[in-house]
């Protein structure tokens, strides 16, 4: 709980083009009637320091979409191939866990 009152908290005085300090932070806790530990609202501002909050939340999906679109421009032939390697990764793990001795109903 401590932890999403203080993102919530954090979050809005980003909204509010306020600096996120550990004292702001309580504040806001304090007429929120909230209670958290002071260590908590610390660790945020100490995080957030000198970052772009704004920035960070509006940039959440553009790092991870340039990868899924040069996936989705592969071959068929590569996917079925990576695939097959994949299979082939999973039966290893499976057979090494019996390598060890014991098993889960032994």
């Amino acid at each position: 709980m401590a932890e999403l009152a203080t993102s919530y908290a954090a979050l809005i005085l980003t909204d509010d083009n306020v600096e996120i300090t550990s004292d702001k932070l309580q504040t806001l806790l304090k007429a929120a009637n909230v209670e958290v530990e002071s260590i908590w609202t610390s660790l945020f501002a100490k995080a957030l320091e000198g970052k772009d909050v704004a920035a960070m939340l509006s940039n959440v999906g553009a790092a991870g979409s340039a990868p899924a679109a040069a996936g989705a421009a592969a071959p068929a032939a590569g996917a079925a191939a990576a695939e097959k390697a994949e299979e082939k990764k999973e039966e290893a793990k499976e057979e090494s866990d019996d390598d060890m001795g014991f098993g889960l109903f032994d």
